[in-house]
């Protein structure tokens, strides 16, 4: 008597290699749109300290994955690669996510346009920044070790405006606090997840969260 082979699960058909400080995020919209034929792969948030470094890491990711998906998508803007990163990817066809900064993507450009013209000096947070401020921005910066070097750093700064994700009250006053510590003003823009679903431009979308964008984290 023949005996049943299940079929093998088919490979996903798009590649989404991105920046660690999205994952959450992503992944939170790949759950909510059904976007079962995405795979991803997360390259560490502390590249942003040394964005130098961001082009080689994705190029040697590009190669290794080439001829494994039928689309590769990378979640990074160029993120201070001063174009470097663009000229990893098109040669290779691969598209990225639009604008200089992943702010620009979290906020949507038009918000982040006039959040920048209206007040230069700028810090902007996100979920992820806030829950990891300590380790990318006190130690990463070194200001653990030397906190004299705030005023440094930070001299031409207004303002922090924290870019949320989510209607977090922890994560709210969390922010609050980050502003305190570098000694800026604190300003608050809800986001959700609509703005960064419609960069993405991922096949199979629907509606990425509620009407306003919000989600359950």
């Amino acid at each position: 008597m023949p005996t049943h082979t299940p079929p093998i699960e088919a490979r996903p058909r798009v590649l989404l290699i991105g920046c660690a400080a999205l994952a959450r995020e992503i992944t939170a919209l790949a759950k909510l749109n059904g976007w079962s034929h995405l795979a991803t792969e997360w390259l560490p948030a502390t590249l942003h300290n040394r964005p130098e470094e961001i082009p080689a890491a994705v190029a040697r990711r590009l190669d290794e994955a080439s001829d494994q998906y039928d689309e590769i998508l990378v979640a990074y803007a160029d993120c201070g690669t001063g174009g470097r990163l663009d000229e990893v990817l098109e040669p290779r066809g691969v598209r990225r996510l639009p604008g200089a900064h992943c702010y620009s993507f979290f906020a949507g450009s038009e918000i982040f346009d006039a959040l920048h013209e209206e007040e230069l000096g700028s810090f902007y947070l996100t979920d992820f920044l806030v829950r990891n401020f300590d380790r990318l921005v006190v130690r990463g910066l070194g200001l653990d070790r030397h906190p004299e070097l705030r005023s440094s750093y930070f001299e031409n700064y207004r303002r922090v405006v924290y870019l949320a994700q989510t209607r977090s009250e922890a994560l709210m006053a969390s922010a609050r606090d980050c502003a305190e510590r570098l000694e800026l003003e604190f300003e608050h823009r809800f986001t959700g997840l609509n703005p960064l679903g419609a960069a993405l431009g991922i096949g199979n979308s629907g509606p990425s969260a509620h009407e306003d964008g919000s989600w359950s984290d």
